[in-house]
């Protein structure tokens, strides 16, 4: 028997009646209902913007965190056509440093061989686990090149002696303009088996070996690369608030970055407004990116400034405890209604700390957070309108979450435990309890706090620090190189599975309600994972 008109209407809710019941939901609590599939799913297209004015060929980015962007992340995400924010938890010059690095090729990864002198007597673990190190006139990278040490070779010998005696003359240099196929054939065509990456005025830049053109073609083909006007790498970087964060600011923009983004992990301030209005009158011709908002009057504030990105999320990051601590997810509304039933400004939540905390977790619970898919789908509903696009920040443990994010507005996903662990990603490899990991923490822990990060949670100038975040170890994952052409796969199977075709089909079919979406009970949430089996073995691809 066919279904009859009002049975249709009743099948599943559009997301303005969803979103608009006084509930907050969090990705898992909601389900997206299938749509009709009418093309193959290699054919979606997950073209995007990170911003007004920078276009992405996938809609990824990495965090701006100590344990995830650096110019290695910066190089692997542009080559595959997503972008990296590299962290500011760093001196100002230090970071402009990692921009340039990231800048400077065209190759999907940084290896930072190590420099030597002709002088110098670099024992085995001067050359830090790498199998060549690079011999220049002054042990830096802007001297002249003057031949290539082995590190197998130093090894073998029983005193030390200078590089000098025994390194081989340095091969012919690779341009650093030249993207991988064209390096991989520069090798092969002059049969080497390892080349100097050097740019056209003379500064060394890195090493490729053949292992490393091995290494690249194990993996999936590499796409369409991020690339700006320039035609260096997309690299965004992330500043502060504070008035010294003007200098950086400067410095970043010299290096080259290609977008801003004014990070505190609660973007609706007059410091961040000031510093978006100064930003936009210095440097037009830099993207801003505000945030983090959560609520559609956060984000009206920081649009009227100028940004030309929104990033949405308040402590839904794996590693964040900033909901927990603060118990504040959403904007002033619930600011105000804290003020009014504690007697408190805000300001004094900071200063009285963990007592307020405690206070709060165990007697109060009246502040709700906002959570991550409703805040997405309204602060997304408000930006389509401003032609600004939205990042989803935090909260993206699976592809599943990535295809909900996207369809309820975000242009974007921001990914931090989604890609620490990788090899990409800042740190070395560590065993605990026989599992191959990396250190991966939140900017508001302490231990990131006490480099600088609490600059960002507007508490670098108080007397207390009470941390926002944890310090944690995350599984060795491989290469963003590998895993994120899988992910982005994943997702363009769930987009066939919606109906859409691509990412700005998403937001169409959203917008005029032909999406729909209902809410899933604990009970179906279990049914939706892997249940019944008393043991099994999960691999994604």
């Amino acid at each position: 028997m066919a279904a009859s008109s009002a049975d249709l209407a009743d099948d599943g809710f559009p997301a303005p009646r969803l979103f608009s019941q006084g509930v907050s939901y969090t990705y898992d609590d909601v389900i997206f209902l299938p749509g009709y599939i009418g093309f193959p799913a290699d054919a979606v297209d997950l073209s995007t913007r990170l911003s007004r004015r920078i276009p992405l060929s996938i809609p990824c980015v990495a965090s701006p965190m100590d344990t995830v962007s650096e110019a290695a992340m910066a190089a692997a995400m542009a080559s595959l056509g997503a972008a990296a924010v590299v962290h500011c938890n760093t001196e100002p010059h230090l970071q402009a440093s990692i921009v340039r690095a990231a800048k400077s090729r065209r190759l999907p990864f940084v290896s930072s061989v190590p420099l030597f002198s002709p002088a110098s007597t670099p024992s085995l673990s001067d050359f830090a686990g790498h199998d060549y190190g690079l011999v220049t006139e002054r042990g830096d990278s802007l001297s002249k090149l003057v031949g290539v040490a082995v590190a197998a070779e130093t090894s073998s010998r029983q005193a030390p002696l200078p590089v000098s005696e025994y390194m081989r003359p340095a091969p012919r240099s690779v341009s650093a303009s030249f993207d991988f196929e064209q390096a991989a054939a520069f090798l092969a065509d002059e049969g080497l088996d390892y080349a100097p990456l050097v740019s056209d005025d003379g500064e060394v830049i890195d090493l490729i070996t053949v292992n490393d053109v091995e290494r690249i073609r194990s993996y999936p083909k590499l796409g369409k690369p991020s690339l700006g006007a320039d035609g260096k790498f997309v690299v965004a970087a992330s500043i502060g608030t504070r008035e010294d964060d003007k200098r950086r600011l400067e410095q970043l923009v010299k290096a080259g970055a290609n977008a801003i983004v004014v990070d505190s992990s609660q973007g609706n301030s007059i410091y961040q407004i000031d510093m978006i209005k100064y930003a936009k009158k210095m440097y037009p011709e830099v993207d801003l990116i505000g945030g983090n908002v959560v609520t559609i009057a956060q984000a009206q504030n920081l649009v009227a400034s100028g940004v030309d990105g929104l990033r949405v999320g308040m402590g839904s990051g794996s590693i964040c405890t900033t909901q927990e601590v603060c118990a504040v997810g959403r904007g002033q509304n619930y600011l105000r209604k804290l003020e009014k039933i504690t007697g408190l400004r805000v300001a004094d939540v900071f200063k009285v700390g963990t007592v307020f905390y405690v206070f709060l977790k165990k007697f109060m619970g009246v502040v709700q957070s906002e959570r991550k898919a409703t805040a997405v789908y309204k602060v997304a509903s408000y930006a389509k309108d401003h032609n600004v696009p939205v990042i989803a920040d935090g909260g993206i443990s699976n592809s599943g979450h990535i295809v909900k994010a996207l369809s309820l507005g975000a242009s974007t996903v921001m990914m931090g435990s989604f890609l620490a662990g990788s090899h990409e990603a800042p740190g070395t490899y560590e065993y605990k309890d026989g599992h191959r990991v990396k250190k991966y923490r939140g900017m508001g822990s302490l231990e990131a706090m006490t480099k600088g990060s609490d600059a960002r949670y507007l508490g670098d100038t108080l007397k207390l620090k009470v941390a926002q975040g944890v310090v944690g170890a995350v599984a060795d994952k491989g290469s963003v190189l590998r895993f994120i052409p899988y992910t982005m796969q994943a997702v363009k199977q769930g987009f066939q599975d919606l109906g859409a075709s691509s990412l700005q089909s998403a937001h169409e079919l959203l917008r005029s309600e032909t999406i729909k979406l209902e809410v899933r009970t604990g009970a179906a949430q279990v049914e939706g994972g892997i249940h019944g089996l008393v043991s099994y073995e999960k691999k994604a691809f």
